[in-house]
């Protein structure tokens, strides 16, 4: 008896898939037209894995956004294999939109730390402050090293906080004289940056993270603080490589 080959799908069932594909495709431009009918929609099906799409037409776009499916109770698991995957590789900002948050707070928050590449993240916070006529949170997270608890340590703290408190502020003077119009919170604390921006994410409308990744392969791409603010946001979060 022959057994047939279950890999190889038939000729009905790749219709069924086209038809199915055409559906979704359809509702989704519906949804768009009813909410902004004034933007310019096209859509287009493609016969590949979902994430190297993406990735391939990532070249000629302003910014991917898309959506998570993660399921699971784990760090790995909270974010779907896409996001995870197109937020690594892309070179444009990427969004991931979780479900079900539908309340606008009026804020964007920005994960900025001491380093230049944190730069294009905050541009692209300030900007879309200023588009969505939002407030700007601008997070500077920081941590003593271990030893500086040892009693002998000799830190002065006051010092301490008094030399980040002037990097935020230096790292955001020049885009409060370019985005006059976008009120500025500089917020500056001793907490892991993760802790601090998934903290913050309960009231923000969208969260914006640099990304210091540079290995090769998948989320490597993704520094820690992106990847665990990824997994752990409670909204939207954009993701601006360096």
């Amino acid at each position: 008896m022959a057994v047939p080959d279950r890999q190889v799908p038939s000729e009905g069932s790749i219709d069924a898939l086209t038809r199915a594909a055409q559906r979704i495709l359809a509702d989704a431009l519906a949804v768009v037209h009813s909410r902004q009918p004034d933007v310019e929609v096209t859509g287009e099906i493609v016969e590949a894995p979902p994430a190297p799409a993406l990735r391939e037409r990532a070249g000629g776009a302003v910014e991917i956004v898309v959506g998570s499916r993660g399921l699971g109770g784990f760090s790995g698991a909270l974010l779907g294999s896409v996001s995870v995957h197109v937020a690594g590789h892309v070179h444009r900002p990427v969004v991931v939109v979780r479900p079900g948050r539908e309340r606008v707070f009026g804020e964007v928050v920005a994960g900025i730390d001491d380093s230049e590449e944190c730069e294009p993240a905050l541009a692209y916070a300030f900007e879309q402050a200023a588009l969505r006529g939002a407030g700007l949170r601008a997070i500077y997270a920081w941590q003593l090293p271990v030893h500086a608890y040892a009693p002998e340590a000799g830190y002065d703290l006051d010092e301490i906080r008094a030399a980040h408190h002037k990097v935020a502020a230096d790292r955001i003077a020049a885009y409060r004289d370019r985005y006059p119009q976008v009120d500025v919170v500089e917020d500056v604390r001793c907490a892991h940056p993760v802790d601090a921006l998934t903290q913050a994410s309960e009231r923000a409308d969208l969260v914006v993270v640099g990304s210091h990744g540079r290995g090769g392969l998948g989320s490597v791409l993704l520094g820690s603080v992106s990847r665990g603010v990824l997994h752990h946001a409670h909204g939207a979060v954009a993701v601006v490589r360096a």
